[in-house]
Protein backbone atom coordinates (compact mmCIF):
# COMPACT_ATOMS: atom_id res chain seq x y z
CA UNK A 1 0.00 0.00 0.00
CA UNK A 2 1.26 2.95 -1.16
CA UNK A 3 1.90 5.83 1.84
CA UNK A 4 0.44 9.37 1.17
CA UNK A 5 1.43 12.60 3.23
CA UNK A 6 0.08 15.83 2.98
CA UNK A 7 2.11 18.79 2.66
CA UNK A 8 0.50 22.37 3.54
CA UNK A 9 2.45 25.32 2.33
CA UNK A 10 2.28 29.10 3.00
CA UNK A 11 0.84 30.03 -0.86
CA UNK A 12 1.44 33.10 -0.71
CA UNK A 13 5.37 33.27 -0.03
CA UNK A 14 7.85 32.61 -2.47
CA UNK A 15 10.99 32.00 -0.08
CA UNK A 16 8.66 28.75 1.00
CA UNK A 17 8.43 27.35 -2.65
CA UNK A 18 12.22 26.14 -2.30
CA UNK A 19 11.67 24.48 0.71
CA UNK A 20 8.21 23.18 -0.28
CA UNK A 21 9.87 21.56 -3.48
CA UNK A 22 12.45 20.01 -1.75
CA UNK A 23 10.51 18.27 0.69
CA UNK A 24 8.56 17.12 -2.52
CA UNK A 25 11.45 15.39 -3.73
CA UNK A 26 12.72 13.94 -0.55
CA UNK A 27 9.31 12.16 -0.09
CA UNK A 28 9.21 10.76 -3.46
CA UNK A 29 12.94 9.40 -3.26
CA UNK A 30 11.94 7.85 -0.27
CA UNK A 31 8.99 6.07 -1.41
CA UNK A 32 6.67 7.79 -0.02
CA UNK A 33 3.74 9.99 -2.08
CA UNK A 34 3.75 13.53 -1.30
CA UNK A 35 0.35 15.56 -2.00
CA UNK A 36 -0.28 18.98 -2.35
CA UNK A 37 -3.22 21.38 -2.48
CA UNK A 38 -4.27 22.86 -5.57
CA UNK A 39 -3.91 26.22 -4.55
CA UNK A 40 -0.40 26.26 -3.27
CA UNK A 41 0.69 23.74 -6.25
CA UNK A 42 -0.75 26.31 -8.79
CA UNK A 43 0.80 29.56 -6.84
CA UNK A 44 4.20 27.87 -5.99
CA UNK A 45 4.59 26.45 -9.11
CA UNK A 46 5.24 22.51 -7.13
CA UNK A 47 5.49 19.67 -9.15
CA UNK A 48 3.73 16.44 -7.45
CA UNK A 49 2.43 13.49 -8.69
CA UNK A 50 -1.18 13.71 -6.37
CA UNK A 51 -2.58 17.29 -6.35
CA UNK A 52 -6.03 17.67 -4.76
CA UNK A 53 -8.64 20.05 -4.11
CA UNK A 54 -8.46 22.39 -0.96
CA UNK A 55 -11.53 20.99 1.03
CA UNK A 56 -12.34 19.26 4.17
CA UNK A 57 -11.10 15.89 3.12
CA UNK A 58 -7.94 16.42 1.42
CA UNK A 59 -5.73 14.68 4.19
CA UNK A 60 -8.39 11.74 3.85
CA UNK A 61 -6.06 7.95 3.44
CA UNK A 62 -2.63 10.26 4.59
CA UNK A 63 -0.87 8.80 7.01
CA UNK A 64 0.39 12.46 8.29
CA UNK A 65 -0.06 16.43 7.35
CA UNK A 66 3.20 17.98 7.19
CA UNK A 67 3.36 22.16 7.41
CA UNK A 68 5.73 24.10 6.06
CA UNK A 69 5.17 27.72 7.25
CA UNK A 70 3.96 29.60 10.74
CA UNK A 71 1.31 29.46 12.84
CA UNK A 72 -1.08 30.30 10.75
CA UNK A 73 -0.30 27.88 8.20
CA UNK A 74 -0.37 25.27 11.46
CA UNK A 75 -3.84 26.41 11.44
CA UNK A 76 -4.74 25.52 8.30
CA UNK A 77 -3.06 22.28 8.23
CA UNK A 78 -5.16 21.75 11.55
CA UNK A 79 -8.20 21.24 9.77
CA UNK A 80 -7.25 18.87 6.88
CA UNK A 81 -5.92 16.82 9.87
CA UNK A 82 -8.53 16.70 12.51
CA UNK A 83 -10.89 16.47 9.47
CA UNK A 84 -8.72 12.57 8.70
CA UNK A 85 -7.93 11.77 12.71
CA UNK A 86 -4.06 11.96 11.24
CA UNK A 87 -1.02 13.60 13.01
CA UNK A 88 -0.06 16.98 12.09
CA UNK A 89 3.63 17.90 11.87
CA UNK A 90 4.95 21.81 11.70
CA UNK A 91 8.35 23.00 10.28
CA UNK A 92 8.11 26.50 11.32
CA UNK A 93 9.52 28.52 8.21
CA UNK A 94 6.96 32.20 9.36
CA UNK A 95 7.63 34.32 12.10
CA UNK A 96 6.97 33.13 16.01
CA UNK A 97 5.90 29.15 14.62
CA UNK A 98 4.65 28.02 18.44
CA UNK A 99 3.07 25.45 17.57
CA UNK A 100 5.86 23.95 14.80
CA UNK A 101 7.76 20.84 16.01
CA UNK A 102 11.00 21.75 14.26
CA UNK A 103 13.12 25.15 13.12
CA UNK A 104 14.16 25.50 9.27
CA UNK A 105 17.78 24.44 9.99
CA UNK A 106 16.15 20.54 10.80
CA UNK A 107 13.87 20.36 7.74
CA UNK A 108 15.73 17.53 6.24
CA UNK A 109 16.12 15.61 9.62
CA UNK A 110 12.13 16.24 10.01
CA UNK A 111 11.83 14.89 6.50
CA UNK A 112 13.84 11.58 7.46
CA UNK A 113 11.68 11.18 10.73
CA UNK A 114 8.61 11.24 8.67
CA UNK A 115 9.79 8.12 5.86
CA UNK A 116 11.06 6.27 9.14
CA UNK A 117 7.77 6.97 10.93
CA UNK A 118 10.18 7.63 14.18
CA UNK A 119 7.67 9.95 16.23
CA UNK A 120 5.09 10.07 18.83
CA UNK A 121 1.69 11.76 18.63
CA UNK A 122 0.52 14.00 21.61
CA UNK A 123 -3.62 15.50 21.99
CA UNK A 124 -4.14 18.90 22.01
CA UNK A 125 -7.52 19.61 23.26
CA UNK A 126 -9.93 21.93 21.20
CA UNK A 127 -13.21 23.65 21.36
CA UNK A 128 -16.67 23.09 20.09
CA UNK A 129 -18.76 25.94 18.56
CA UNK A 130 -22.21 26.56 18.36
CA UNK A 131 -24.29 29.85 17.09
CA UNK A 132 -27.84 30.39 17.74
CA UNK A 133 -30.17 32.73 16.85
CA UNK A 134 -33.90 33.24 17.83
CA UNK A 135 -33.46 29.52 19.21
CA UNK A 136 -31.58 27.67 15.71
CA UNK A 137 -28.98 26.81 14.90
CA UNK A 138 -27.20 29.35 12.77
CA UNK A 139 -23.48 27.88 12.89
CA UNK A 140 -21.45 25.28 14.33
CA UNK A 141 -17.61 24.86 14.51
CA UNK A 142 -14.40 24.60 16.23
CA UNK A 143 -11.23 25.44 17.18
CA UNK A 144 -7.86 24.59 18.05
CA UNK A 145 -6.67 28.15 19.72
CA UNK A 146 -9.48 29.72 20.21
CA UNK A 147 -13.02 31.19 19.59
CA UNK A 148 -13.15 35.02 19.62
CA UNK A 149 -16.10 36.97 19.61
CA UNK A 150 -15.57 40.67 18.35
CA UNK A 151 -17.71 43.96 18.20
CA UNK A 152 -18.72 44.13 14.08
CA UNK A 153 -18.87 47.97 14.74
CA UNK A 154 -15.54 49.46 15.38
CA UNK A 155 -16.99 52.87 17.15
CA UNK A 156 -19.16 50.94 19.72
CA UNK A 157 -19.01 48.08 22.18
CA UNK A 158 -20.00 45.12 22.15
CA UNK A 159 -22.78 44.18 24.89
CA UNK A 160 -22.63 41.26 26.18
CA UNK A 161 -24.10 38.69 29.29
CA UNK A 162 -21.26 35.96 30.10
CA UNK A 163 -22.65 32.94 31.53
CA UNK A 164 -20.75 30.16 33.14
CA UNK A 165 -22.25 26.39 33.60
CA UNK A 166 -25.92 27.42 32.92
CA UNK A 167 -25.19 30.63 35.33
CA UNK A 168 -24.52 34.38 34.38
CA UNK A 169 -21.46 35.22 35.61
CA UNK A 170 -21.12 39.20 34.49
CA UNK A 171 -22.06 41.77 31.51
CA UNK A 172 -19.47 43.54 30.27
CA UNK A 173 -19.29 46.46 27.48
CA UNK A 174 -15.63 45.11 25.12
CA UNK A 175 -14.42 44.80 22.10
CA UNK A 176 -15.00 41.28 22.32
CA UNK A 177 -14.60 37.77 24.52
CA UNK A 178 -12.30 34.92 23.97
CA UNK A 179 -12.92 31.59 24.49
CA UNK A 180 -9.44 29.51 24.74
CA UNK A 181 -8.14 26.32 24.88
CA UNK A 182 -4.62 25.55 26.49
CA UNK A 183 -2.62 25.76 23.25
CA UNK A 184 -4.41 28.45 22.41
CA UNK A 185 -3.25 30.42 25.55
CA UNK A 186 -0.13 31.68 24.16
CA UNK A 187 -1.86 33.39 21.24
CA UNK A 188 -4.88 35.73 20.52
CA UNK A 189 -5.56 35.01 24.86
CA UNK A 190 -2.00 36.03 25.71
CA UNK A 191 -1.75 39.52 24.01
CA UNK A 192 -5.12 40.11 26.03
CA UNK A 193 -3.27 40.15 28.95
CA UNK A 194 -4.49 35.99 29.66
CA UNK A 195 -1.99 33.30 31.45
CA UNK A 196 0.24 31.41 30.18
CA UNK A 197 -1.27 27.50 30.61
CA UNK A 198 1.02 24.66 29.82
CA UNK A 199 -0.63 21.99 27.27
CA UNK A 200 -1.08 19.47 29.52
CA UNK A 201 -3.52 21.32 32.07
CA UNK A 202 -7.05 20.32 31.05
CA UNK A 203 -9.07 23.74 31.01
CA UNK A 204 -11.02 26.70 29.32
CA UNK A 205 -9.83 29.64 28.88
CA UNK A 206 -12.19 33.08 29.28
CA UNK A 207 -10.49 36.51 28.08
CA UNK A 208 -12.22 40.04 27.94
CA UNK A 209 -10.63 42.18 25.34
CA UNK A 210 -11.13 46.04 26.69
CA UNK A 211 -13.61 45.80 29.28
CA UNK A 212 -15.10 48.50 30.56
CA UNK A 213 -16.23 46.61 34.07
CA UNK A 214 -14.69 46.37 37.34
CA UNK A 215 -14.87 42.43 36.82
CA UNK A 216 -13.21 42.16 34.00
CA UNK A 217 -10.38 39.30 34.49
CA UNK A 218 -9.42 36.20 32.88
CA UNK A 219 -11.31 32.70 33.71
CA UNK A 220 -9.27 29.29 34.12
CA UNK A 221 -12.43 27.01 33.96
CA UNK A 222 -12.85 23.49 34.17
CA UNK A 223 -12.73 21.39 30.98
CA UNK A 224 -16.50 20.32 30.96
CA UNK A 225 -17.13 23.94 32.01
CA UNK A 226 -20.28 25.00 29.23
CA UNK A 227 -19.43 28.87 28.17
CA UNK A 228 -22.15 30.81 26.69
CA UNK A 229 -22.38 34.93 25.21
CA UNK A 230 -25.31 36.29 24.69
CA UNK A 231 -24.78 39.40 22.70
CA UNK A 232 -27.12 41.97 23.38
CA UNK A 233 -28.66 45.30 21.36
CA UNK A 234 -27.68 47.20 19.63
CA UNK A 235 -24.06 45.94 18.16
CA UNK A 236 -23.72 42.65 16.48
CA UNK A 237 -20.67 40.72 16.61
CA UNK A 238 -18.64 38.63 14.39
CA UNK A 239 -16.85 35.12 15.74
CA UNK A 240 -13.65 34.08 14.45
CA UNK A 241 -12.56 30.77 14.92
CA UNK A 242 -8.64 30.36 14.93
CA UNK A 243 -8.81 33.74 13.46
CA UNK A 244 -9.39 31.77 9.75
CA UNK A 245 -13.14 30.94 9.80
CA UNK A 246 -15.51 33.17 10.77
CA UNK A 247 -19.43 33.51 11.13
CA UNK A 248 -21.72 37.46 11.60
CA UNK A 249 -23.23 37.22 14.86
CA UNK A 250 -26.40 39.23 14.94
CA UNK A 251 -27.33 40.94 18.61
CA UNK A 252 -29.99 38.63 20.53
CA UNK A 253 -27.73 35.77 19.71
CA UNK A 254 -25.83 32.99 21.83
CA UNK A 255 -22.72 31.70 21.34
CA UNK A 256 -21.72 28.12 23.47
CA UNK A 257 -18.05 27.25 23.71
CA UNK A 258 -17.63 23.70 25.11
CA UNK A 259 -14.83 21.23 25.28
CA UNK A 260 -14.18 19.65 21.99
CA UNK A 261 -15.32 16.07 21.14
CA UNK A 262 -11.90 15.40 18.57
CA UNK A 263 -8.96 16.83 19.05
CA UNK A 264 -6.05 17.82 17.41
CA UNK A 265 -2.95 14.90 17.03
CA UNK A 266 0.10 16.58 16.97
CA UNK A 267 3.65 14.79 15.59
CA UNK A 268 6.49 15.40 17.86
CA UNK A 269 9.91 14.66 17.23
CA UNK A 270 11.95 15.27 20.08
CA UNK A 271 10.18 15.63 23.40
CA UNK A 272 11.00 18.74 24.94
CA UNK A 273 9.97 21.02 27.87
CA UNK A 274 7.58 23.45 27.49
CA UNK A 275 9.59 25.92 29.64
CA UNK A 276 11.95 25.56 26.97
CA UNK A 277 9.69 25.94 24.19
CA UNK A 278 8.64 29.68 26.12
CA UNK A 279 12.10 30.92 26.80
CA UNK A 280 13.25 29.91 22.96
CA UNK A 281 9.81 31.54 21.11
CA UNK A 282 9.36 34.35 23.63
CA UNK A 283 13.48 35.43 23.88
CA UNK A 284 12.83 35.47 27.89
CA UNK A 285 16.35 36.16 29.73
CA UNK A 286 17.02 33.71 32.00
CA UNK A 287 21.02 34.55 32.36
CA UNK A 288 21.84 33.42 35.91
CA UNK A 289 19.62 30.37 36.45
CA UNK A 290 21.91 27.77 38.71
CA UNK A 291 19.39 25.11 38.68
CA UNK A 292 20.28 21.53 39.35
CA UNK A 293 21.53 20.58 35.84
CA UNK A 294 23.94 23.75 36.47
CA UNK A 295 24.71 23.50 39.74
CA UNK A 296 25.21 19.72 40.36
CA UNK A 297 28.65 20.35 38.06
CA UNK A 298 29.55 22.77 41.10
CA UNK A 299 28.36 19.21 43.91
CA UNK A 300 30.74 16.44 42.22
CA UNK A 301 33.83 15.30 44.28
CA UNK A 302 37.46 16.87 42.76
CA UNK A 303 38.67 15.27 39.43
CA UNK A 304 34.71 13.34 38.92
Amino acid sequence: MTREVLVVTHPRRSVVRESAQRVLEMLGAAGVSPRVLRDEAELLDLAAPNVVPADVDAAVGAELVLVLGGDGSLLRGAEFARSADIPLLGVNLGHVGFLAEAEPDALAATVEHVVRKEYSVEERMTVDVTVRHQGEVIYTGWALNEMSLEKAERARMLECVLEIDGRPLSRWGCDGVICSTPTGSTAYAFSAGGPVMWPGVEALLVVPISAHALFARPLVLAPGATVAIEVLPDVPAVLYCDGRRLVDVPQLSRVEVVRGRRPVRLAVIRPRQFTDRLVAKFDLPVAGWRGERRADRYLRPPGT
